[in-house]
């Protein structure tokens, strides 16, 4: 496969884990700035298949030389996206900056994970240093099962943009066995290893010969394989491991594995701070200095599970906390709360201390009780602001990438997906390609790409009935009013948007509204925008102090007899308005100059050159539209048993064309309404129906 080689513009264009205890056609006048140019070869002719139609290396399409160019950038728009772990801990230590991390269990179902990628996009908004995944030897942990912990550290990193470490055991596995896990970790884009033991088969530890025994083995073969390409932490025991012979002989073990190479030290859980404090002072005393994490945990199962759970981690729970939870033992309620107000007061404790650089918590895969007790804290850091316009991607190689296309806007794990084999990625242009390379999205069902709602949800959501076209138009007007729809339900999704509205859909609900009733079905939009604050709780992106703009934009799914009017319409915009319209045969219309991407969102920041995280790109176009049908028939009609409601879906499929449209006078009012008004007149109007589209 060819990779994406993005080129350059001449700057004068440059505007422990106790989880695993726990189972389960216009000119651009203000394009800013206009992007580049492609072979026009490579699009305008139908492209079925969406495969790659090459443009030659080195012809002479207008490319420039690299002496002729200069990288338009911004280094430093988000810091920690270019720094390792250890590094973001440095940093925060000494800016007093507090920081919280969590911890997660591979779930035993298919379902169970995408669950859990869906609670690491919505923990993630809290803002956490870093997630940690823990490692189950009995459920094939470095497989490509979608419940293995390699998959589920992997979908972190890679599709939920969270600094990720991935923990793993070196018991009964051979140096061959673990080496091969760390170089897939490697591959992945994991940077980061909790090195751990394991636990024995039985009630007693037992060596095997020609395996690893201990976590410092594996700390010394890290380092000795992987150089200093890995993090790695250590688990700590505040009372000394149950297995330890004593508690200074524990220590020396832990000496040993920091002096091995080991970076930072995560502890067991406790439920005194007093537990902590001896701890620490007693690693300082033989000359531990790397940053130690105290283990919290959130009481917040019921009784007798918490008499399980403590059992088989081995620990005891003080005298005073059994007190309290003894009389209210069967209120699982109270419980939780009690386990939330004595979680809090204990981290209370440890950061007035001045000890703790952070707390980590081992969640259960539950986000609730960890939530709860960060708020309270002060330490849930929750921001409307993002980064960039999109979610980012963790993996090292993704780490200068800030330009996409926007077609992938509600779909951002499939845009990752696709582009997963480039070696390179675009860095403040959308750049030239010999091809582009993106990936065939074959695998519709792949966890972290699947709808979380159930079958059953989904259809009533989307209809168990469809009887007309018209039905299906309602679906989408239900999701964008939020109104049940004659089920009572409410269509909380659409296949190519599994989340709720963006915030800045309010901004134009009632003209999205409008037209979907009409059978311009909208799957993505942005309003114009010029020159709003960054920190604008709806449109904000990127550091403070900056300002954001955009291009109005608005994508959908069309009859044809509509799209032969829009295009009449259009021919009135043709100075204003770029379009591409296609159908799902690869029939290609568009008055893009040349082909170029045209940027549609950019922000200035203060000491920064021009960002432009956003492009509509005829060329990576013929590519989504091929994702964008395939969504129909992949992720709704297969929903149904009956013919019926399969052939109209699949109808929609053969007959109606994508459009998008940009308005590229962003100072003026979006011009893309009254567009879609003049069509509906047009069509209207007597004698005026008809199949207008005659030739392309």
């Amino acid at each position: 496969m060819d990779h994406l080689k993005p080129e350059v513009l001449p700057a004068r264009h440059c505007c422990p884990s106790l989880g695993m205890r726990a189972l389960e056609a216009g000119l651009m006048r203000f394009s800013v700035p206009p992007s580049i140019s492609r072979n026009s070869a490579m699009v305008n002719e139908p492209r079925g298949n969406g495969s790659p139609n090459p443009c030659l290396e080195g012809s002479s399409s207008g490319m420039e030389s690299p002496k002729d160019s200069s990288r338009c950038s911004s280094p430093g728009l988000d810091p920690e996206r270019h720094e390792r772990l250890r590094e973001k801990m440095r940093r925060r230590m000494e800016s007093g900056d507090k920081w919280f991390s969590l911890e997660f269990f591979p779930p035993r179902t298919a379902q169970g994970a995408v669950n859990l990628i869906s609670g690491f996009d919505q923990m993630g908004a809290g803002g956490p240093l870093f997630i940690d995944v823990t490692w189950h030897s009995a459920g094939e942990p470095g497989s490509d099962k979608e419940t293995s912990s390699m998959a589920i550290a992997s979908a972190a990193v890679n599709y939920c943009g969270l600094e990720t470490v991935l923990h793993m055991t070196c018991c009964r596995q051979s140096q061959e066995e673990i080496t091969g896990h760390l170089h897939k970790a490697k591959r992945l884009g994991l940077k980061n290893i909790l090195a751990l033991r394991g636990d024995p088969v039985g009630d007693q530890w037992e060596e095997e010969e020609g395996c690893f025994c201990y976590a410092t083995d594996l700390v010394k073969l890290i380092r000795s394989e992987f150089g200093d390409y890995f993090d790695i932490c250590v688990a700590g025991y505040p009372k000394g491991h149950p297995d330890a012979e004593s508690f200074e002989d524990d220590l020396q073990h832990l000496k040993e594995k920091v002096s091995a190479g080991a970076d930072f030290i995560i502890t067991q859980l406790f439920f005194e701070a007093d537990t902590f404090f001896h701890f620490v002072k007693a690693c300082s005393a033989i000359g531990i200095t790397c940053p130690i994490l105290p283990g919290i945990f959130p009481i917040q199962q019921g009784y007798h599970s918490l008499r399980q759970l403590v059992k088989l981690s081995k620990l005891e729970v003080p005298q005073k906390i059994r007190d309290v939870i003894e009389p209210i033992k069967d209120n699982d309620e109270a419980i939780r709360n009690y386990g939330i107000d004595q979680a809090v007061s204990l981290c209370q404790e440890l950061l007035a201390s001045g000890l703790v650089p952070g707390l980590h918590f081992y969640t259960l895969n539950r986000s609730m009780a960890t939530t709860k007790v960060l708020k309270r804290l002060g330490m849930w850091a929750e921001d409307p602001r993002r980064p960039l316009p999109w979610a980012v991607s963790a993996h090292p190689k993704r780490r200068e990438e800030d330009v996409r296309p926007i077609f992938w806007a509600s779909r951002p794990k499939s845009y990752i997906y696709r582009t997963q084999d480039w070696d390179e990625f675009p860095n403040g242009r959308w750049g030239h390609s010999s091809s582009p390379a993106f990936g065939e999205l074959k695998d519709y069902y792949l966890f972290y790409l699947t709808s979380k709602a159930p079958r059953e949800e989904l259809l009533k959501m989307w209809g168990e009935e469809l009887t007309s076209e018209e039905s299906v138009f309602e679906v989408f007007v239900h999701y964008l009013s939020g109104e049940p729809n004659q089920s009572g339900c409410r269509v909380t999704c659409l296949p190519w948007n599994d989340e709720p509205l963006a915030a800045e859909t309010s901004l134009m609900k009632e003209e999205l509204l409008r037209v979907n009733r009409q059978g311009i079905l909208t799957i993505n939009s942005q309003p114009n925008i010029n020159g709003k604050p960054s920190s604008d709780p709806v449109v904000g992106w990127g550091p403070s102090g900056g300002y954001v703009f955009q291009k109005a934009y608005l994508e959908f799914f069309t009859s044809r007899e509509t799209v032969g009017a829009l295009l009449q319409v259009l021919k009135k915009y043709e100075q204003r308005v770029n379009y591409h319209i296609v159908d799902v045969k690869g029939e290609n219309i568009t008055n893009a100059p040349e082909l170029q991407p045209n940027a549609v969102t950019w922000g200035i920041f203060p000491g920064r050159e021009i960002i432009q995280p956003t492009v509509v790109d005829p060329v990576s176009f013929m590519f989504w539209k091929d994702e964008a049908f395939a969504l129909w028939v992949k992720q709704w009609g297969k929903l149904y048993d009956e013919e019926s409601p399969r052939m109209i879906i699949q109808y929609i499929h053969d007959n109606y064309f994508l459009v998008n449209l940009v308005d590229n006078e962003f100072p003026l009012d979006n011009c893309l309404w009254q567009v879609v008004e003049d069509t509906f007149e047009l069509l209207n109007r007597p004698g005026a129906r008809g199949d207008r589209l005659r030739d392309p």
